[in-house]
């Protein structure tokens, strides 16, 4: 009988912890500092370095794997992992984008839908597996390989979306990051009158990558063209910078970690 019991534990634990952080003002924080290297990192290490896109792309295709593959391997949250995770996933989702509109030349309203079609389609089969979509139970194999599809379509989307605004609107980096910052705004709004929560966190999710790329492409632009001119290199020490610490302090205090509902 002991045996028996020693041997279910473990599955019972891993069933009963969350493989996600707690949605809080930390989670966007650090969400959009992510984003903003997705952006920024992606440029250096094609533009800069001349890697190239395709070969960059296939570069983090497989980082992803093998951080999506830890990720998946521990029994629960953990930030460094976790946020290290959202980084691979925001630049290699940029990259698929980036793919098919420079290298393929796939316009962006084409991507954006393709893109929000295929969101809808893992939410709808997470949802028929599942029969729940809530991010506050990410604690089994199915779900979180459902929750990591989603955010990685999501910036893929996200970065589509963005990029077809600007090119409709032709504004400059600085105005572009008011757009997504204010349709955020009017999404929490939406959320404190009591819109559903998973439409909300989804749609706030989206848009903060459109926001952190702008913010990235702001500061990254030559002060002659309307941005800050720290460069693709700078933008990115400076965020990954700003990430570590973040991380180092969630990984302290905890305070990001679901407790049990």
């Amino acid at each position: 009988m002991a045996t028996h019991l020693s041997a279910a534990t473990p599955l019972m634990s891993r069933r009963l912890l969350n493989k996600v952080p707690e949605v809080t003002v930390w989670f966007w924080i650090i969400k959009i500092l992510c984003t903003t290297v997705g952006e920024s990192f992606a440029d250096y290490i094609n533009g800069t370095l001349g890697v190239g896109l395709v070969n960059t792309a296939l570069l983090f295709t497989v980082l992803l794997g093998a951080v999506l593959y830890a990720q998946m391997r521990l029994p629960a949250y953990k930030a460094p992992v976790y946020w290290l995770a959202v980084v691979v996933v925001s630049i290699t989702g940029t990259l698929y984008t980036d793919i098919l509109t420079d290298q393929l030349g796939v316009p962006l309203w084409i991507s954006s839908t393709a893109f929000a079609v295929l969101l809808a389609g893992v939410f709808a089969l997470w949802y028929r597996k599942e029969r729940t979509l809530s991010i506050h139970h990410i604690d089994t194999t199915a779900r979180e390989t459902f929750y990591w599809l989603a955010v990685l379509v999501t910036f893929a989307l996200g970065t589509a979306v963005g990029d077809w605004t600007l090119d409709l609107t032709g504004w400059g980096p600085g105005q572009a990051v008011l757009l997504p910052l204010g349709l955020i705004a009017a999404i929490a709004a939406a959320w404190r009158f009591g819109a559903g929560p998973v439409l909300t966190f989804w749609l706030a999710y989206i848009l903060t990558r459109p926001l952190g790329a702008n913010i990235g492409d702001w500061l990254a632009t030559p002060a002659r063209e309307q941005g800050l001119g720290l460069g693709t290199a700078g933008t990115s020490v400076l965020f990954l910078g700003a990430i570590l610490a973040t991380v180092t302090y969630l990984s302290v205090s905890r305070v990001d970690v679901v407790r049990n509902r």
